[in-house]
């Protein structure tokens, strides 16, 4: 298993910069780099970075939250925002892309904003094969959003043969899994993985959000908090995970690098257990 930094972890924090961002990543050693859109930048600089840097880049993350919707005129621009974020990653030069697929405004039916999901998906994935880029989605987080579940990704792979899964340990917790369980159930289409944690309370509390699980959540710092990261690993060992996994961080206890550090020291001494 490899670990790499997503942007979104540094670029939430005042003291963001991207060139900063590679700096700390080959500091830290790390196996990748995962760009959660271009923050301004032009993709032919961002390269650059990763080569001066020694820092590779293994996905790029897009948002296209047209697709999220029923009407013809909201999905296509999910989809010429999905081609834009192809012709990205074809510049970056990454064999992965992952698209958060998260809900629509005042959303109340999940099932239906997957179905529109799916829709719109299909209709992407043959410009995702022309350019040999991998489309992934995530297990997102929320009441309403359209995919939490392995149940609720495997539907639309079924639909979307081609269509991949970017791993979500935390986000599967949220949908009530267990989540080496989770995991388990897709890891014959996982891609790409995102590490994060949570804390979580049987009782609504101030700062923690409503999740389908019927419990509360609010993000904590990987190995701080509830989730259990030892049978998330446990579970990819058995399946032969041998790819990235995000360090993912929503949390405001710690500046980016202190968290990315402490994060970084967990996981590799959690992987060092065998």
């Amino acid at each position: 298993m490899k670990l790499s930094m997503m942007s979104y972890t540094l670029a939430r924090l005042p003291e963001f910069g991207v060139q900063k961002m590679f700096a700390l990543s080959a500091d830290l050693k790390l196996d990748g780099l995962d760009m959660v859109t271009l923050y301004d930048q032009k993709p032919a600089d961002i390269k650059k970075m990763s080569e001066d840097y020694g820092v590779p880049l293994v996905a790029y993350t897009f948002f296209a939250r047209g697709l999220a919707y029923p009407d013809e005129q909201n999905r296509q621009q999910g989809i010429d925002d999905c081609k834009r974020g192809l012709e990205v990653a074809v510049e970056l030069g990454v064999p992965t892309v992952m698209l958060p697929p998260s809900p629509p405004k005042d959303c109340q039916d999940r099932d239906a904003a997957r179905r529109n999901y799916i829709e719109g998906i299909k209709k992407v994935m043959p410009f995702a094969k022309q350019a040999g880029i991998i489309f992934t989605v995530e297990n997102f987080p929320g009441l309403y959003s359209p995919f939490v579940t392995s149940a609720d990704f495997l539907a639309a792979q079924a639909e979307i043969p081609d269509l991949r899964l970017t791993f979500d340990n935390g986000n599967a917790a949220s949908g009530g899994e267990e989540v080496g369980e989770s995991f388990t159930r897709v890891a014959k289409f996982v891609e790409h993985a995102h590490f994060k944690d949570w804390y979580v309370s049987a009782q609504q509390q101030e700062g923690y959000r409503a999740m389908l699980d019927g419990k509360w959540y609010r993000s904590a710092l990987i190995g701080e908090g509830d989730i259990d990261q030892r049978s998330t690993v446990r579970a990819m060992r058995a399946a032969g995970y041998d790819k990235y996994i995000n360090i993912e961080y929503e949390g405001n206890n710690y500046s980016g690098e202190e968290a990315m550090r402490k994060a970084v020291g967990y996981l590799r001494n959690l992987f060092a257990e065998g």
